[in-house]
């Protein structure tokens, strides 16, 4: 008979909510507004604020390698708190950076961006485990709702932003810190309730003593088509992330769209539909089948900006790949692999973000040297190699499945 679960439905909530303020935490910086302001305030080019939003890749392959096996060892409550308390740490931190102005505004976000990155490891090696124990019955539905809320949150953000901008005497003028603020305060108060409510720590109340990352990746057999699965965690991590950070960028420069926030709009109420249909779809079609399809579509809408851009293309664009590539398909990749190796898995799921955290850092650091063109074909170029991995863990899917590892 299988365990009543529902007494830890509203630690669940409470999980989905910290992704619901992450949706702003990691997406706030990849607005043209937001970007136009601090540039303004610190004194330098707009793109070079893609900069910052890497400093948050740097955090989490810092923090990874260790949160992973510490959610195995301490448990999900312990992670998830003190992601929570990072992540306040960070938006609490950009109000401090954008008053500081040219006097180090930039260091300041920068290091507070690595923090919130540290806080983004704990969150997703504590929340990611603990909702597929909870909703052991539906794994792959319960990640995806991770996503479904991130969506929430990034469909309401432009709206978000017209509450709080604030006038100023920084830069020209404008300020949208109250929203950090509020998005602060709220992680601290997610991280009091989740200390209060019970989690099943399945994995941390196991008996035996639990191994750390090198020790756990020396005892476990990797094979080709996990370490292809890993791998899609970077590429597409990279389609979704390249578009939301610099999309923005390319309309306004190439397009001359003036005011072009409303693609987030787009991008988000399209991901949070196909993020349903794929949820109602894994019933009936194996999940790695998404990590093929969903990519192509993506790579289509990002040729066609690319050669005939337009108001009415990038917002074909912020559909299909707010839909496509960031519609669970991270989400998905995780679950593949924690389906693949049942009893670590906090370190697999850091194994994925670390790869989703390389591919954060390192490309949008290059991002920030490069004009948005040049951004668009990199993104199609990654595009396609993610597919080329998709297309071998699909073909390779059998033995994939057949070399599930039970520690």
């Amino acid at each position: 008979m299988k365990k009543d679960m529902s007494k830890y439905y509203p630690a669940a909530l409470i999980m989905y909510l910290n992704y619901f303020i992450h949706g702003v935490g990691c997406s706030v910086l990849g607005q043209a507004v937001i970007k136009e302001s601090l540039a303004a305030s610190w004194g330098v080019e707009a793109m070079s604020i893609t900069a910052i939003s890497a400093a948050l890749g740097l955090g989490r392959l810092i923090a990874l390698p260790f949160a992973g096996p510490l959610s195995d060892k301490l448990g999900r409550k312990i992670s998830t708190m003190i992601g929570g308390l990072s992540y306040a740490v960070y938006l609490l931190g950009l109000m401090f950076a954008f008053k500081a102005g040219t006097n180090g505004g930039y260091q300041i976000a920068y290091v507070c961006a690595v923090i919130g990155g540290i806080a983004n490891s704990f969150l997703d090696t504590g929340i990611y485990p603990a909702l597929g124990e909870i909703l052991s019955n539906m794994p792959d539905v319960a990640t995806m709702g991770v996503k479904f809320f991130i969506s929430i949150s990034q469909m309401l953000l432009p709206f978000f932003l017209g509450m709080a901008v604030t006038t100023t005497t920084i830069g020209n003028g404008t300020s949208y810190t109250p929203l950090f603020v509020v998005c602060g305060i709220a992680y601290l108060v997610l991280a009091i309730l989740i200390f209060i409510v019970p989690l099943p720590d399945t994995d941390a109340a196991a008996a035996g003593k639990k191994e750390g990352l090198l020790e756990s990746l020396k005892h476990t057999k990797f094979s080709i088509e996990s370490i292809a699965m890993i791998l899609v965690g970077f590429t597409c991590t990279g389609t979704f992330q390249l578009w939301l950070n610099c999309a923005q960028n390319y309309a306004r420069d190439v397009v001359g769209w003036e005011n072009p926030s409303i693609m987030q709009t787009y991008y988000s109420f399209a991901c949070l539909i196909v993020l349903v249909g794929t949820a109602f779809l894994t019933k009936f079609i194996k999940n790695v089948r998404f990590i093929v399809v969903y990519p192509c579509i993506c790579l289509a809408a990002m040729v066609l900006c690319l050669i005939a851009p337009s108001q009415t293309m990038m917002l074909i664009g912020a559909v299909c790949v707010g839909g496509f590539g960031s519609g669970g398909l991270l989400q998905i990749a995780t679950a593949v692999c924690n389906m693949c190796f049942p009893k670590i898995k906090g370190t697999v799921t850091a194994l994925v973000m670390i790869a989703s955290s390389l591919c954060n850092y390192t490309l949008l650091t290059a991002a920030a040297k490069m004009t948005p063109s040049g951004v668009m074909t990199m993104n199609i170029v990654l595009t396609g190699v993610g597919i080329a991995l998709g297309l071998f863990v699909n073909l390779r899917y059998a033995t994939l499945t057949a070399n599930v590892q039970e520690k």
